[in-house]
């Protein structure tokens, strides 16, 4: 297993403050959070600098950048059902993937996180599953050749690796693959380890985080039990990317915190569980 870490732990860091500090957290890769061109929600969000600039920051750090996390998804209704085909902008999510995917590939970064996300009240599931399996098949087209895939993460209607794989398998391109939150499918009621085994080699990066009271806690010091995830993973011979949440970007509870002795903590721990070496800290 390969740990990483979000910058969502970090909202507030400029990506120039946040590289020379990736050498003592002892990580081996970042998946950096977008909300795409123009947004200024985060100051790290890698779509507000140039991207031969980001990948210069990080080469020096020796660090990957294994994930660029999008909040794209694919569940935007037709409206009207018939004529909205033609007077709706019925290919924005289509053409935000193509975005995110070029900005990818500049960044040298192989996987773009995107959702399906969530059926509205009163709509078949079989309907919604259609239309957002058709965006998909069009999105991960875009891909072809370009070394970079999509990675489709649980969340929304969606909440189940059983979900995941139901969406990937409909879609047919292994250019699909799948990012797993078991904090989210543990909500639903999935076993961890059956939903690891359920997504098998379409797995590319796993979410872990811990909770404290509903508060966002370095791993291993709150009620989720992670270790039980790692465990699962292992049993199972996982060796792809397990990326940390410290979710200081949605949750104002967690802003006044020691953030880097959270993310320090928590790669010691990930390095503990999955029975690897801790990358050197500090030893320049």
């Amino acid at each position: 297993m390969k740990p990483a870490f979000s910058t969502v732990a970090l909202p507030d860091w400029t990506l120039a403050r946040i590289a020379p500090q990736l050498e003592t957290w002892g990580y081996l890769a970042v998946e950096l959070r977008t909300f795409g061109n123009g947004s200024t929600q985060t100051a790290c969000d890698p779509a507000l600098t140039a991207a031969s600039k980001v990948r210069s920051m990080f080469d020096k750090a020796g660090m990957q950048i294994c994930s660029l996390a999008t909040g794209i998804r694919y569940d935007e209704i037709i409206s009207p059902p018939i004529i909205g085909n033609v007077i709706s902008d019925t290919e924005r999510s289509i053409r935000e993937t193509k975005g995110m995917v070029d900005l990818a590939l500049a960044l040298e970064c192989a996987s773009v996180r995107v959702f399906a996300f969530e059926l509205p009240e009163g709509e078949s599931r079989k309907n919604g599953m259609a239309r957002i399996v058709d965006r998909l098949k069009k999105a991960t087209d875009y891909c072809r050749n370009s070394g970079v895939k999509l990675a489709l993460e649980n969340g929304g209607t969606f909440n189940t690796a059983v979900d995941l794989a139901e969406i990937i398998d409909a879609v047919g391109s292994p250019l699909l693959t799948a990012s797993y939150c078991p904090a989210v499918a543990a909500m639903a009621g999935e076993n961890i380890a059956n939903g690891i085994n359920v997504l098998g080699e379409r797995l590319v990066n796993v979410k872990v985080k811990d909770l404290s009271d509903g508060k966002p806690v370095a791993l291993g010091t709150g009620d989720l039990k992670v270790q039980d995830t790692f465990a699962a993973l292992a049993k199972s011979g996982y060796t792809g990317w397990v990326t940390y949440e410290f979710d200081r970007a949605w949750l104002p509870t967690a802003a006044n915190v020691d953030v880097s002795a959270i993310l320090t903590s928590s790669a010691k721990s990930m390095y503990d569980w999955s029975g690897g070496k801790r990358a050197l800290v500090g030893a320049r």
